[in-house]
């Protein structure tokens, strides 16, 4: 529940927002760097070929090499198997001790990983790459492509016929003809698969991921305690040299916002990403500030196999009553970017305008749609909120009020982390939740959970009519064809009222002052190889 000071500011917020115009400017950060094309030979941005480089970052005082630096994270991780983390929360740390064939950068560009370069086919349908040398796994041993293939082969389930990943559902076979020549062939044209391949390779054969996890990231494992923390150190042995520059991290489960406010003054932590506006701005000149768009899409997503779910006409009517400028500018203090579908502004090139405006808020029309469904009177429903996550607490307290303006009575549960994923993300019981999806670098990545049957599709959502376009889109060669699909792909979204879609709400990330060389991505992400402490 809000405090007192919260709910007093939330609800001063509300009342001048009827009085004068709120408009959440649509915040950019710039278009997707992701150079897919389907035809010829392609290598990734910046160069096929290119060693990865540490970038400097100016900053007051020199670098200090070495140090230890604390992040608060609140939430557990759900697995250290990086093929079976579905958490967002999981991957942001995992970023640190994994890496695929190609990675991602801030400006969400792929460029060689544990590749040097690769190829594509004419028509799509082959990936050649040449592995890089020198890169070792965590336990000293070489990369090959051995390792590859066993990895990719167990994401795509080619044993099992079970993947698990959807992303790598459309592979039909993956050699490896010599120790540094991996060649995968799909099942047919897949326009996104290149962001696939960002997927955690391990060493051919392991399958203590779980409690032992060795990745060739810039960071390796070295301690993990449930509910408490998960630590890590530098890999010495690196293939990118100067990174990383300190010898540990540790990400610190605080679930409580509070905590981890106090944990920060105090020292014991270093960085808390995704702290509150409000809690940002009252640390002041003390530490280092940033805020920009994420790449995130917050929603009030909807149980459509559960009634009055499962009718377009209440969803529609939902979507009415909710006041989106409110949440953004009372719960976000105005650091969010409206959205009316799911996708962010920050894809630009595929995102689709003027969707924010779909439902503009109108109460009437809401309590009609109510009546022709059959709940002229209301009714009631169950909010279920990830406790962990003090920004969707605090918005489903506003949505709460906003909807009884139309009858709908709304019990806010708040449900442990491990409960939303055990019982409402896997087990779909739950009528109403709010969460954040994390984007991608790609839009098929995006909104494939809506399709009938993926098995991410906790929203129970159907449409045979989004499926066709998406499918067509994931497989169109024509660029300027796929963009629109994908932009039809969204305003189905929109028209079907499959969620309630608010914001993507800014990152807000609170550093210590000594420390230097933090970056962003459009990634939920905690990136700590280039962080450095300054004198």
């Amino acid at each position: 529940m809000l405090n007192n000071k919260r709910h007093y500011l939330l609800v001063t917020i509300i009342v001048l927002l009827s009085l004068v115009t709120a408009a959440c400017g649509s915040s950019n950060s710039g278009g997707n760097g992701n150079k897919n094309n389907s035809s010829g030979k392609e290598t990734a941005a910046p160069s096929a070929t290119a060693e990865p480089k540490q970038e400097e970052n100016k900053a007051e005082g020199g670098k200090v090499e070495g140090g230890s630096v604390v992040v608060s994270i609140p939430q557990d991780l759900d697995y250290l198997d990086p093929h079976l983390a579905v958490a967002a929360g999981t991957q942001e740390v995992l970023f640190n001790v994994f890496e695929g064939l190609l990675k991602p950068n801030e400006k969400g560009e792929l460029y060689p990983a544990i590749a040097e370069s690769y190829e594509v086919s004419p028509d799509g349908r082959v990936y050649t790459f040449k592995l890089r040398s020198g890169v070792k796994f965590h336990n000293g041993n070489a990369v090959t492509a051995e390792d590859v293939k066993f990895s990719y082969d167990r994401l795509a389930g080619t044993a099992t016929g079970k993947p698990l990943s959807p992303a790598f559902n459309s592979v039909e076979s993956i050699e490896a003809p010599d120790a540094s020549t991996v060649i995968i062939k799909l099942k047919e044209n897949n326009t996104s698969f290149l962001t696939s391949l960002t997927a955690a390779v391990i060493p051919n054969g392991y399958e203590d991921s779980n409690k032992n996890p060795i990745g060739t990231g810039p960071f390796k494992f070295k301690e993990y305690l449930p509910g408490q923390r998960i630590s890590v150190e530098k890999f010495a042995d690196y293939y990118v040299k100067g990174v990383p520059v300190l010898d540990k991290v540790e990400f610190r489960i605080i679930t409580d916002p509070e905590a981890s406010l106090l944990a920060l003054k105090s020292g014991e932590v270093d960085i808390y990403p995704r702290i509150g506006t409000e809690k940002l701005e009252e640390l002041g000149d003390d530490f280092q500030a940033v805020s920009a768009p994420q790449n995130l899409v917050q929603l009030v997503t909807f149980n459509i196999d559960r009634k009055p779910f499962n009718d377009i006409k209440v969803r529609q009517a939902i979507n009415y009553a909710v006041n989106v400028d409110e949440i953004i500018a009372g719960v976000a203090l105005g650091k969010g970017t409206k959205l009316g579908s799911n996708l962010s502004p920050v894809l630009a090139k595929y995102y689709q305008e003027g969707l924010e405006d779909t439902y503009a808020t109108d109460i009437e029309k809401a309590k009609s749609l109510l009546a022709e469904a059959g709940f002229k009177d209301g009714f009631e429903t169950t909010l279920s909120v990830p406790s962990n996550y003090q920004f969707h607490v605090d918005t489903a307290q506003v949505i709460a009020q906003q909807l009884g303006k139309i009858g709908v009575k709304v019990k806010i549960e708040p449900v442990e982390w491990a409960v939303w994923l055990e019982r409402i993300y896997k087990g779909r019981d739950y009528d109403l939740t709010i969460i954040g999806l994390d984007g991608k670098l790609d839009p098929y990545q995006i909104l494939n959970k809506y399709l009938s049957d993926s098995p991410n599709n906790f929203f129970n959502y159907k449409s045979t009519e989004f499926d066709s376009t998406l499918q067509s889109a994931v497989a169109e060669v024509d660029d300027a064809k796929r963009v629109a699909l994908y932009k039809k792909a969204q305003t189905i979204l929109a028209q079907d009222a499959a969620a309630v879609y608010i914001m993507d709400p800014n990152l807000n990330v609170a550093i210590n002052k000594k420390l230097a060389g933090y970056k962003q991505y459009p990634l939920y992400v905690q990136d700590l190889s280039t962080v450095y402490f300054t004198n």
